[in-house]
């Protein structure tokens, strides 16, 4: 909980300081190619989290890595590192864009399914959100084979799950309950 807070505070000062030097999308867009990157790397992250290393390493080591990034995300990384704080830059990222895109009047929609969604799925998954928020919806699909079936929906922090592996839960659980009483 202490680390999702202060990821929030950094999240806000970089966009704070991104708008005043008018460059959101471009730290926007540094922060989507570097989470990108930390997510298909998961030695990178590792690396970030390694408390025997040192923040300034890491500091050289993103400033390596991302040598084009703006001047306002590379004062992200000098930030982070100068608190000791790098552990928290995938976190950071994440609220940086969620703070962008609300900003900007977009909500990020993830669906979580066990097979991609068709094109037609996909409209009518974005028809439905569109009902529950008044916002520019970005949908994510995301795919997992442990839902058996059905659909995750999560909208902001609100989560609908329509799954077969949580349905087949709520039946264990009623089940367990019976025969408990019996």
């Amino acid at each position: 909980m202490k680390e999702t807070r202060a990821s929030i505070r950094y999240a806000k000062a970089t966009l704070a300081f991104a708008e005043e030097a008018n460059s959101s999308q471009a730290v926007n867009d540094d922060i989507k190619s570097l989470m990108g990157l930390i997510k298909e790397n998961l030695e990178l992250s590792e690396v970030l989290e390694n408390p025997m290393l040192g923040a300034d390493r890491k500091e050289a080591l993103m400033n390596a890595i991302f040598p084009e990034a703006s001047e306002e995300t590379k004062k992200l990384f000098s930030l982070l590192a100068v608190n000791n704080r790098m552990e928290l830059l995938l976190l950071t990222c994440d609220n940086f864009m969620q703070l962008y895109a609300a900003q900007r009047g977009e909500v990020k929609v993830i669906v979580t399914t066990v097979i991609p969604l068709t094109l037609d799925l996909e409209n009518q998954v974005l028809q439905e959100v569109k009902k529950l928020t008044d916002k520019k919806v970005i949908l994510e699909n995301k795919i997992d084979s442990s839902i058996i079936g059905g659909y995750i929906l999560k909208i902001d922090d609100k989560e609908f799950d329509a799954s077969i592996s949580s349905q087949l839960k709520a039946i264990k659980t009623t089940l367990t309950k019976k025969e408990l009483e019996v």
